[in-house]
Protein backbone atom coordinates (compact mmCIF):
# COMPACT_ATOMS: atom_id res chain seq x y z
CA UNK A 1 0.00 0.00 0.00
CA UNK A 2 1.33 3.33 -0.65
CA UNK A 3 2.01 5.76 1.60
CA UNK A 4 0.29 9.06 2.64
CA UNK A 5 0.73 12.01 1.02
CA UNK A 6 2.11 14.51 3.73
CA UNK A 7 3.73 17.11 1.34
CA UNK A 8 1.47 20.69 0.30
CA UNK A 9 -1.05 19.61 -1.82
CA UNK A 10 -1.84 21.29 -5.31
CA UNK A 11 -5.45 22.01 -5.71
CA UNK A 12 -7.21 23.37 -9.17
CA UNK A 13 -7.97 27.42 -9.23
CA UNK A 14 -9.92 28.34 -6.61
CA UNK A 15 -13.19 29.72 -6.58
CA UNK A 16 -14.35 31.87 -4.58
CA UNK A 17 -17.57 30.58 -2.12
CA UNK A 18 -19.99 33.33 -1.95
CA UNK A 19 -20.60 34.58 1.75
CA UNK A 20 -24.45 33.86 0.60
CA UNK A 21 -26.89 30.72 -0.09
CA UNK A 22 -25.63 29.46 -3.42
CA UNK A 23 -28.93 29.34 -4.88
CA UNK A 24 -28.10 27.28 -8.20
CA UNK A 25 -24.98 25.16 -6.87
CA UNK A 26 -25.00 22.59 -10.01
CA UNK A 27 -25.37 25.70 -12.73
CA UNK A 28 -23.02 24.89 -15.50
CA UNK A 29 -22.88 21.32 -15.02
CA UNK A 30 -23.72 19.12 -18.39
CA UNK A 31 -26.97 17.81 -16.32
CA UNK A 32 -27.76 20.13 -14.14
CA UNK A 33 -31.33 18.84 -13.55
CA UNK A 34 -30.42 15.13 -13.32
CA UNK A 35 -28.26 16.12 -10.14
CA UNK A 36 -31.05 18.18 -8.25
CA UNK A 37 -33.22 15.10 -9.16
CA UNK A 38 -30.84 12.68 -7.77
CA UNK A 39 -30.17 15.04 -4.57
CA UNK A 40 -33.93 15.35 -3.85
CA UNK A 41 -36.24 12.84 -5.07
CA UNK A 42 -34.26 9.94 -5.54
CA UNK A 43 -34.32 7.19 -2.85
CA UNK A 44 -31.42 4.82 -3.81
CA UNK A 45 -29.14 5.64 -7.21
CA UNK A 46 -25.50 6.18 -8.40
CA UNK A 47 -23.76 7.58 -10.81
CA UNK A 48 -19.93 7.56 -12.04
CA UNK A 49 -17.92 10.69 -12.26
CA UNK A 50 -15.09 11.56 -14.15
CA UNK A 51 -12.07 13.66 -12.99
CA UNK A 52 -10.45 16.45 -14.66
CA UNK A 53 -7.53 14.90 -16.26
CA UNK A 54 -4.96 17.14 -13.83
CA UNK A 55 -6.75 15.99 -10.63
CA UNK A 56 -6.63 12.29 -11.58
CA UNK A 57 -2.61 12.88 -12.40
CA UNK A 58 -2.53 14.46 -8.61
CA UNK A 59 -4.44 12.02 -6.92
CA UNK A 60 -4.80 8.76 -9.43
CA UNK A 61 -6.43 7.24 -11.23
CA UNK A 62 -9.64 5.86 -8.63
CA UNK A 63 -12.86 5.81 -9.81
CA UNK A 64 -15.47 8.23 -8.27
CA UNK A 65 -18.64 7.19 -7.70
CA UNK A 66 -21.68 9.83 -6.96
CA UNK A 67 -24.47 8.04 -4.62
CA UNK A 68 -27.55 9.35 -3.79
CA UNK A 69 -26.80 8.71 0.27
CA UNK A 70 -23.70 6.75 2.09
CA UNK A 71 -23.78 4.91 5.63
CA UNK A 72 -24.10 6.97 8.24
CA UNK A 73 -25.01 9.95 6.50
CA UNK A 74 -20.89 10.24 5.30
CA UNK A 75 -19.72 12.95 3.32
CA UNK A 76 -17.75 10.70 1.56
CA UNK A 77 -15.98 7.16 1.95
CA UNK A 78 -13.32 5.40 0.26
CA UNK A 79 -13.39 1.42 0.17
CA UNK A 80 -10.87 -0.81 0.45
CA UNK A 81 -10.52 -1.97 -3.17
CA UNK A 82 -10.09 1.90 -3.75
CA UNK A 83 -13.17 3.28 -4.97
CA UNK A 84 -14.20 6.60 -4.01
CA UNK A 85 -17.80 7.31 -3.01
CA UNK A 86 -19.05 10.80 -2.54
CA UNK A 87 -22.98 11.25 -0.65
CA UNK A 88 -25.20 13.71 -2.39
CA UNK A 89 -28.07 13.81 0.19
CA UNK A 90 -26.49 15.73 2.75
CA UNK A 91 -26.45 18.81 4.98
CA UNK A 92 -25.25 21.50 3.53
CA UNK A 93 -22.01 23.11 5.43
CA UNK A 94 -20.86 25.92 3.45
CA UNK A 95 -24.03 27.54 2.24
CA UNK A 96 -22.76 25.86 -1.26
CA UNK A 97 -23.46 22.51 -2.26
CA UNK A 98 -21.12 22.09 -5.16
CA UNK A 99 -18.14 23.61 -2.80
CA UNK A 100 -18.98 20.52 -0.14
CA UNK A 101 -19.85 17.83 -2.44
CA UNK A 102 -16.24 19.00 -4.13
CA UNK A 103 -13.92 19.06 -0.67
CA UNK A 104 -15.43 15.93 0.15
CA UNK A 105 -13.79 13.95 -3.00
CA UNK A 106 -10.48 15.78 -2.87
CA UNK A 107 -10.28 14.51 1.26
CA UNK A 108 -11.26 11.48 -0.12
CA UNK A 109 -9.11 11.24 -2.76
CA UNK A 110 -6.50 11.77 -0.05
CA UNK A 111 -7.30 8.97 2.12
CA UNK A 112 -5.96 5.50 1.99
CA UNK A 113 -8.27 2.73 0.97
CA UNK A 114 -10.26 1.32 3.50
CA UNK A 115 -9.78 4.07 6.01
CA UNK A 116 -12.27 6.77 7.44
CA UNK A 117 -12.73 9.85 4.86
CA UNK A 118 -12.31 13.43 7.22
CA UNK A 119 -14.02 16.43 5.88
CA UNK A 120 -13.60 19.95 7.53
CA UNK A 121 -17.12 21.41 9.14
CA UNK A 122 -16.47 24.28 7.41
CA UNK A 123 -14.43 24.01 4.20
CA UNK A 124 -13.93 27.71 3.32
CA UNK A 125 -13.38 28.75 -0.08
CA UNK A 126 -11.77 26.03 -2.65
CA UNK A 127 -12.57 24.50 -5.81
CA UNK A 128 -16.14 23.14 -6.56
CA UNK A 129 -17.77 20.57 -8.67
CA UNK A 130 -17.06 22.39 -11.95
CA UNK A 131 -13.63 23.26 -11.15
CA UNK A 132 -12.41 19.41 -10.46
CA UNK A 133 -15.17 17.18 -12.83
CA UNK A 134 -14.44 16.12 -16.47
CA UNK A 135 -18.05 16.98 -17.17
CA UNK A 136 -20.96 15.47 -19.08
CA UNK A 137 -24.43 13.48 -18.70
CA UNK A 138 -24.47 11.53 -15.47
CA UNK A 139 -24.82 7.92 -16.19
CA UNK A 140 -27.60 6.85 -13.46
CA UNK A 141 -28.14 3.59 -12.33
CA UNK A 142 -31.06 3.14 -9.82
CA UNK A 143 -30.81 0.57 -6.90
CA UNK A 144 -33.04 -1.37 -5.13
CA UNK A 145 -30.97 -1.98 -2.35
CA UNK A 146 -27.83 -0.37 -0.66
CA UNK A 147 -25.35 -2.82 -1.35
CA UNK A 148 -23.51 -1.32 -3.90
CA UNK A 149 -21.96 0.29 -1.29
CA UNK A 150 -20.48 -2.71 -0.52
CA UNK A 151 -16.63 -4.76 -1.18
CA UNK A 152 -16.99 -8.34 -1.16
CA UNK A 153 -15.28 -8.38 2.54
CA UNK A 154 -18.03 -5.77 3.35
CA UNK A 155 -20.92 -7.88 2.14
CA UNK A 156 -19.69 -10.69 4.82
CA UNK A 157 -19.60 -8.77 7.89
CA UNK A 158 -22.84 -9.18 10.09
CA UNK A 159 -23.25 -6.25 11.52
CA UNK A 160 -22.58 -4.32 8.12
CA UNK A 161 -25.50 -6.59 6.81
CA UNK A 162 -27.67 -5.93 9.78
CA UNK A 163 -27.30 -1.91 9.16
CA UNK A 164 -27.72 -2.77 5.34
CA UNK A 165 -31.38 -4.41 5.83
CA UNK A 166 -32.34 -1.21 7.77
CA UNK A 167 -31.30 1.18 4.71
CA UNK A 168 -32.82 -0.88 2.64
CA UNK A 169 -36.30 -0.79 3.83
CA UNK A 170 -36.45 3.16 3.82
CA UNK A 171 -36.34 2.55 0.24
CA UNK A 172 -39.53 3.35 -1.87
CA UNK A 173 -40.32 2.05 -5.37
CA UNK A 174 -38.54 4.66 -7.97
CA UNK A 175 -38.24 4.43 -11.79
CA UNK A 176 -36.62 6.89 -13.92
CA UNK A 177 -39.40 7.79 -16.90
CA UNK A 178 -38.27 7.98 -20.54
CA UNK A 179 -40.35 11.31 -21.47
CA UNK A 180 -38.65 13.72 -20.09
CA UNK A 181 -35.51 14.40 -18.42
CA UNK A 182 -34.63 14.30 -15.00
CA UNK A 183 -38.33 12.86 -14.59
CA UNK A 184 -39.15 9.94 -11.98
CA UNK A 185 -41.92 8.10 -11.35
CA UNK A 186 -42.24 6.85 -7.29
CA UNK A 187 -44.88 4.85 -5.16
CA UNK A 188 -45.29 5.87 -0.94
CA UNK A 189 -47.69 4.44 0.92
CA UNK A 190 -50.79 6.15 0.30
CA UNK A 191 -50.04 7.21 -3.36
CA UNK A 192 -47.74 7.82 -6.25
CA UNK A 193 -46.13 11.03 -7.99
CA UNK A 194 -44.60 11.75 -11.15
CA UNK A 195 -42.22 14.67 -10.46
CA UNK A 196 -40.04 16.46 -13.51
CA UNK A 197 -36.99 18.67 -12.80
CA UNK A 198 -37.30 21.49 -15.46
CA UNK A 199 -34.61 22.88 -17.03
CA UNK A 200 -34.94 26.60 -17.98
CA UNK A 201 -34.69 29.25 -15.55
CA UNK A 202 -37.21 29.78 -12.63
CA UNK A 203 -39.31 32.80 -14.18
CA UNK A 204 -39.64 31.21 -18.07
CA UNK A 205 -40.94 27.42 -16.36
CA UNK A 206 -43.18 29.39 -14.10
CA UNK A 207 -44.80 31.83 -17.11
CA UNK A 208 -45.35 28.45 -18.78
CA UNK A 209 -46.67 26.36 -16.06
CA UNK A 210 -49.20 29.55 -15.82
CA UNK A 211 -50.07 30.04 -18.97
CA UNK A 212 -50.78 26.06 -19.71
CA UNK A 213 -53.01 26.10 -15.76
CA UNK A 214 -54.88 28.75 -17.43
CA UNK A 215 -56.22 26.57 -19.88
CA UNK A 216 -57.03 23.34 -18.15
CA UNK A 217 -53.71 21.91 -19.34
CA UNK A 218 -51.37 20.70 -16.44
CA UNK A 219 -52.79 17.29 -15.01
CA UNK A 220 -51.53 14.40 -16.78
CA UNK A 221 -54.63 12.67 -17.89
CA UNK A 222 -57.98 11.41 -16.16
CA UNK A 223 -57.73 10.93 -12.12
CA UNK A 224 -54.25 13.00 -11.75
CA UNK A 225 -54.04 16.16 -9.72
CA UNK A 226 -51.36 18.86 -9.86
CA UNK A 227 -50.16 18.62 -6.44
CA UNK A 228 -48.30 21.66 -6.42
CA UNK A 229 -44.40 22.68 -7.01
CA UNK A 230 -40.95 22.30 -5.23
CA UNK A 231 -37.83 24.97 -5.75
CA UNK A 232 -34.75 22.63 -5.82
CA UNK A 233 -31.35 24.58 -5.89
CA UNK A 234 -32.78 27.33 -8.19
CA UNK A 235 -34.87 24.93 -10.25
CA UNK A 236 -38.50 24.05 -11.03
CA UNK A 237 -40.07 20.62 -9.74
CA UNK A 238 -43.49 20.21 -10.83
CA UNK A 239 -45.25 17.19 -8.91
CA UNK A 240 -48.19 15.11 -9.84
CA UNK A 241 -50.39 12.90 -8.17
CA UNK A 242 -51.26 10.08 -10.03
CA UNK A 243 -53.33 6.39 -9.08
CA UNK A 244 -51.33 4.47 -7.22
CA UNK A 245 -52.26 0.80 -8.49
CA UNK A 246 -50.33 1.55 -12.00
CA UNK A 247 -46.97 1.39 -12.54
CA UNK A 248 -44.39 3.67 -13.85
CA UNK A 249 -44.89 3.00 -17.74
CA UNK A 250 -48.44 3.95 -17.48
CA UNK A 251 -47.38 7.42 -17.15
CA UNK A 252 -44.42 7.80 -20.22
CA UNK A 253 -47.27 8.57 -22.58
CA UNK A 254 -49.28 11.46 -20.48
CA UNK A 255 -45.78 12.72 -19.59
CA UNK A 256 -44.81 13.16 -23.17
CA UNK A 257 -47.85 14.50 -23.77
CA UNK A 258 -47.44 17.31 -21.05
CA UNK A 259 -43.80 17.79 -21.89
CA UNK A 260 -44.63 18.35 -25.59
CA UNK A 261 -47.46 20.89 -24.52
CA UNK A 262 -44.79 22.78 -22.28
CA UNK A 263 -42.31 22.90 -24.94
CA UNK A 264 -44.91 24.48 -27.39
CA UNK A 265 -45.91 27.14 -24.51
CA UNK A 266 -42.10 27.95 -23.93
CA UNK A 267 -42.25 29.23 -27.63
CA UNK A 268 -45.36 32.13 -26.07
CA UNK A 269 -43.06 35.52 -25.35
CA UNK A 270 -46.55 37.85 -25.05
CA UNK A 271 -47.35 39.39 -21.59
CA UNK A 272 -49.37 37.02 -19.47
CA UNK A 273 -53.34 37.50 -19.68
CA UNK A 274 -55.60 38.01 -16.89
CA UNK A 275 -56.34 33.77 -16.00
CA UNK A 276 -52.92 33.38 -16.92
CA UNK A 277 -51.36 35.89 -14.01
CA UNK A 278 -54.36 34.41 -11.42
CA UNK A 279 -52.84 30.66 -12.14
CA UNK A 280 -49.51 32.11 -11.38
CA UNK A 281 -50.37 33.48 -8.25
CA UNK A 282 -51.68 30.32 -7.42
CA UNK A 283 -49.00 28.09 -8.22
CA UNK A 284 -46.63 30.76 -6.28
CA UNK A 285 -48.48 29.98 -3.31
CA UNK A 286 -48.31 26.25 -3.62
CA UNK A 287 -44.40 26.23 -4.14
CA UNK A 288 -42.12 25.04 -1.38
CA UNK A 289 -38.46 25.81 -1.34
CA UNK A 290 -36.15 22.69 -0.60
CA UNK A 291 -32.60 23.84 0.15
Amino acid sequence: MSKRRKGPQTEPKRQKVRDIFVARPFEGLADEPEWIALRELVPAASAPLRLKPEIAAEYGDRPVTLSTVLPMAWPAMIRRDGEVFVGLQRHVQSGDVSRDLAVAILCALRTEPGETVAVPALPGPGPRLQDILDDGPLDVTLHLGFEYWLDAEQAEDPSVTASLERANASIYPTERLAAAPAAYWCRVPDKAHVRWVMAEPEDTALDALARLSAAGELVLGEATRFAGMFRAHGLLVPVWDVPRELEAADWEAPLADFAKRYRDTLGQTAPLDAAARRAKQGLVGRQLTLR
